[in-house]
């Protein structure tokens, strides 16, 4: 039996007080998303309730448009460069910074994830003016630098938490019996860190796909990324399309999530440890 059936009647109503507090948050969090979702399926290009018919026509201007069409293919083009940059560098910091004897430790892992601390606005600004001097503004290059730096600490710190129960005398033993540094990163220690390497990749993804400041200051008109048309369109005409273009991305980003989750619950089986 569970420790819940020798809760008292107080203890068992703020249990069921709690659920009703944290789903009444929930929906008041979703709430607004529940009310845009149905309105990108109008038949008519303005907002109201109740909507005089349903269409996909948003949804057609979204995805065969020749503007919806070049921001999205940018913004797939930058995150999956993104993705890749980023993955490797935060693989390879969380590498080292889990070695026992790595010095200044704390040190460096404040530094890596400071993109994560600092707001976005003063970090754009910083990356502005830097471009400016090295001549990498309103290019791919410096579009997927800039993020590659947002997109870095989540990498590091999925990687590093997935390292914290690592056995490195099985690294250890492997060169102890012969085997090369890269046969012993692809065949003992990338198996067992693929869950969170693969989870710091997609939030990575997600990082460079959704992000918009940068992109105002850095991109010019040739690299503009899905977010940064959305974000023109609600300044200059807004339209149902963005409706259409921002339930997209919705739904991509549950997608991201759940197969994040998936592979952090994989990741504790594989670790041997059992949700409560």
């Amino acid at each position: 039996m569970t420790a819940f059936a020798y809760a008292s009647p107080l203890e068992k109503s703020w249990h069921y007080l709690h659920r009703l507090i944290c789903g009444a948050v929930l929906l008041f969090l979703i709430a607004p998303i529940l009310v845009i979702i149905p309105l990108s399926f109008n038949s008519v290009p303005f907002f109201s309730y109740p909507m005089p018919g349903l269409s996909l026509r948003w949804y057609e201007e979204f995805f065969l448009t020749v503007r919806w069409q070049g921001a999205l293919y940018n913004s797939m083009f930058v995150a999956m460069s993104v993705t890749l940059l980023s993955t490797t560098l935060g693989t390879l910091a969380a590498l080292g910074l889990s070695r026992p004897n790595f010095p200044w430790r704390t040190a460096v892992m404040s530094l890596l994830i400071s993109p994560m601390v600092v707001p976005v606005v003063i970090t754009s600004v910083a990356v502005y003016f830097f471009y400016a001097d090295m001549r990498l503004l309103n290019s791919y290059t410096g579009l997927i630098l800039a993020h590659t730096t947002l997109a870095t600490p989540f990498v590091v710190i999925a990687v590093t938490a997935t390292l914290m129960g690592f056995d490195h005398s099985l690294t250890r033993a492997a060169a102890g019996l012969g085997a090369p540094p890269i046969t012993v990163f692809f065949n003992i220690i990338l198996p067992l860190i693929l869950p969170g390497l693969t989870s710091g990749a997609l939030f990575a993804f997600i990082t460079s796909f959704d992000e918009v400041v940068v992109a105002l200051f850095v991109a010019s008109a040739g690299q503009r990324t899905l977010p940064r048309v959305m974000f023109s369109g609600i300044r200059e005409e807004i339209n149902p399309t963005i409706i259409a273009a921002a339930t997209v991305l919705i739904l991509f980003s549950i997608t991201m999530l759940t197969t994040v989750e998936l592979l952090r619950r994989r990741s504790q089986r594989l670790r041997g440890i059992r949700n409560s």
